[in-house]
C-alpha cells in the first residue's frame, strides 16, 4: 500500500503558531506530495489569512467550524482529508526538516497503523518552555515514563505527534469528547480493535507546551483529573507509575514535617532529589537559570497532577461517580 499523508491540525486562537508551524512545513526534506488540513475550531482570531499566504508553497485545506474541542476537530479533519494515513499535530509544534522522511522510512520498513513520537525543546524556546519541556520528558520525572525505548510496542501516542491510518480511524471513529485524555483513550480503543501501535524514536517534534506557570499548572491538573477516568474505562492500561506524583506530594510533605519537628536529616532525600533535577536540567540545557526553573516546574507538575489524581480517584473509583457529572469541565458537548 502506498502511503499518502495528511497532516491534521486543529487550531484555536493561535494564528502566530500556525504561521511558525507552516514555515517549518515548507522546510521539510520530504519530496513526495502530502496534504495539510487546518481545522479552525470556532476561533475569534482567524488563521485563514496566514493559511492562504502559504497556499502557493504547500498543499493546504482550511476549514472553519463551531467550537467543539480538539478531539472533534481532529475527527472533522480526518473525515475530509484525502490521504490514507493521518498525522496529527498540535498547532504549537514545529517540525524538524527530517520529520516526515523519518516517519515514512520507518513505516515503509515496518508498517504500523498507529504511531507516536517524542517532543523536544527548540533552541528558540524561552527558558520557561525549556524547563517545562524538561520535566515533561525527563527520565527522572513522570514525563520519562512514556516514550522510552523499552516500551515501543503498545505505545500510547499523544496527539501533539501521532499517526493513525484511515482504516484505524474509521474502525474506532476517532477521538472521544473528553479533553485532555482523548489521545490515550483513542490509543487504547485502537489496541482493542486489534491494531498495533508503536513509538518511532527519531520522529520528534518541537513542542512549545504552556507559556506561563498558570497555564502549565492548569494543564497538569487536568491530566491528573483525567487519568482515573481513563483507568476506569481501560483498566488494562492502568499502571502503578500513575501514582508517582501523588506519592511525591506525600513524601514532600512528610519530609518537611519530620525535618521540622524531629530531625533535619529527614529532609535529606528530598534535597538530594531536588539537587539531582537541578544539576541534570542545568547540564542538559547548558543553562543554570533553566535548572532553577526546572525545579519549580517539577513541583508544579507533581503537586498539580498528584493532588488532582488523588481527588479524581476518590470520586471516580471510591464513590463511583459519573465522570461527566463530576467533572463536566473535562468533556465537550
Amino acid at each position: 500500500m502506498k502511503l499518502a499523508y495528511s497532516f491534521i491540525i486543529p487550531v484555536y486562537n493561535r494564528p502566530q503558531e500556525v504561521k511558525e508551524l507552516l514555515e517549518s512545513f515548507s522546510e521539510l526534506q520530504f519530496t513526495e506530495p502530502f496534504e495539510i488540513v487546518i481545522v479552525e475550531d470556532g476561533s475569534s482570531e482567524s488563521s485563514e489569512g496566514i493559511v492562504t499566504s502559504f497556499s502557493d508553497r504547500l498543499n493546504i485545506s482550511y476549514y472553519f467550524k463551531q467550537n467543539s474541542g480538539p478531539g472533534a476537530s481532529r475527527n472533522f479533519g480526518m473525515e475530509r482529508a484525502k490521504g490514507n494515513y493521518f498525522i496529527i499535530l498540535d498547532s504549537d509544534c514545529l517540525l524538524p526538516p527530517q520529520y516526515l522522511t523519518t516517519v515514512d522510512t520507518f513505516l515503509k520498513n515496518t508498517y504500523y497503523p498507529c504511531f507516536g513520537g517524542a517532543d523536544a525543546a527548540h533552541s528558540s524556546f524561552t527558558s520557561l518552555q525549556k524547563a517545562i519541556n524538561y520535566v515533561m520528558t525527563s527520565f527522572l520525572t513522570t514525563g520519562g515514563i512514556r516514550g522510552n525505548k523499552k516500551s515501543v510496542t503498545n505505545f500510547e501516542p499523544r496527539s501533539f505527534n501521532m499517526g493513525i491510518s484511515k482504516e484505524a480511524f474509521q474502525k474506532t471513529r476517532g477521538f472521544a469528547k473528553i479533553h485532555p485524555g482523548e489521545d490515550p483513550d483513542l490509543s487504547q480503543r485502537i489496541l482493542k480493535e486489534g491494531f498495533k501501535t508503536t513509538f518511532i524514536p527519531n520522529a520528534f517534534v518541537y513542542h512549545k507546551r504552556r507559556i506561563s506557570w498558570k497555564k502549565f499548572y492548569t494543564q497538569v491538573k487536568k491530566f491528573g483529573m483525567v487519568r482515573p477516568i481513563l483507568n476506569k474505562w481501560h483498566p488494562q492500561a492502568s499502571k502503578i507509575t500513575f501514582w508517582f506524583p501523588t506519592c511525591f506530594v506525600v513524601f514532600t510533605i512528610a519530609s518537611v514535617l519530620l525535618g521540622v519537628f524531629y530531625h533535619s536529616l529527614f529532609v535529606a532525600p528530598l534535597l538530594f532529589y531536588i539537587a539531582l533535577i537541578f544539576f541534570d536540567a542545568t547540564i542538559k540545557n547548558k543553562n543554570l537559570y533553566i535548572g532553577i526553573l526546572s525545579v519549580l516546574a517539577l513541583f508544579i507538575q507533581f503537586f498539580g497532577y498528584g493532588l488532582a489524581f488523588l481527588k479524581s480517584t476518590f470520586y471516580i473509583k471510591i464513590l463511583n461517580k459519573d465522570p461527566e457529572i463530576q467533572f463536566p469541565q473535562l468533556f465537550f458537548k
